[in-house]
């Protein structure tokens, strides 16, 4: 179990702590304001210094010796910080985790507090312009998007019901985008996000550098041999590269070290062959977060 649901979810899974939708914790916090002004600078973020580094250029820096642990040391101290919220421009508190489809159906029929809405996924718009809606937001953040053209929709639904947030969520789990979860900033969590190596921002500074700016699911990827074919249609289909295709034995193997617990996997494949388990349940994985 991760640190994060030994911590704050009560010994379960912290994301399905209901506290940390709350609104209290927005007024806590005064997060409407400290959101707005985060949101309407998103774009400014990644390049603005923080302890005297920015994102420009930081597969350069982590890959020098000493300013490379530095680096890393200082950005892994910020996202995990669990301090109260106090300047927009820094993600300080600012962690999540890769979920797979049955935990994010719970989050959204339990947790979310309404109005719920899909918007433009931030990352692609920064990455490559593009304006695709595939991440749900809840509570405040509901607010605060309806004032930022941008990233409202222009074709798809805005406003959705549980009921209708489940189906998209579920219709981009099919279509291979990976679901998390994150505090935004940390104790809220306000963001259901469907993304995609390597425009997911939140996924490659751990994939690329090494930042622990995400955690593995609290599941992991599991498989009946017999019933597996080896068509190989679930390897296109993993972006972590844990699965592989033995064509002698025409069997897929399983990098366990790799698997995220996403289980996107199981869209893949259509012989049911693979199946998700608990990672603390799982020998040699129980800490793997």
């Amino acid at each position: 179990m991760c640190d994060l649901c030994m911590k704050h979810g009560a010994g379960g899974k912290w994301y399905l702590n209901a506290e940390h939708y709350s609104n209290q914790i927005v007024e806590k916090y005064n997060l409407r304001d400290f959101l707005m002004e985060q949101y309407k600078n998103f774009e400014q973020i990644s390049v603005r210094k923080v302890h005297g580094f920015n994102a420009v250029g930081m597969g350069y820096k982590l890959r020098i010796p000493i300013i490379g642990r530095i680096v890393k040391h200082t950005a892994e101290k910020m996202l995990h910080s669990t301090n109260p919220p106090t300047n927009p421009f820094k993600a300080e508190g600012h962690i999540g985790q890769v979920i797979p489809l049955e935990d994010a159906i719970a989050i959204l029929e339990t947790c979310a507090v309404e109005p719920i809405i899909e918007k433009n996924c931030m990352c692609r718009y920064m990455a490559r312009g593009e304006k695709e809606a595939c991440c749900i937001n809840f509570g405040v953040m509901s607010e605060i998007i309806d004032k930022l053209p941008r990233f409202i929709p222009e074709k798809d639904k805005y406003f959705l019901t549980r009921k209708q947030a489940v189906e998209r969520f579920r219709e981009h789990n099919r279509k291979g985008y990976i679901g998390t979860i994150w505090f935004g900033p940390y104790p809220y969590i306000n963001n259901l996000c469907s993304c995609a190596n390597p425009e997911c921002a939140g996924l490659r500074p751990r994939l690329d550098y090494g930042i622990k700016s995400i955690y593995k699911a609290e599941y992991i990827v599991h498989y009946h041999e017999d019933e597996c074919n080896g068509c190989g249609a679930c390897v296109k289909f993993c972006q972590f590269g844990a699965i592989e295709l033995d064509r002698v034995r025409k069997k897929i193997t399983i990098n366990l070290d790799k698997c995220f617990g996403c289980g996107l996997c199981r869209h893949a494949c259509k012989q049911n062959a693979l199946h998700m388990a608990p990672r603390d349940e799982t020998p040699g994985f129980e800490k793997d977060y």
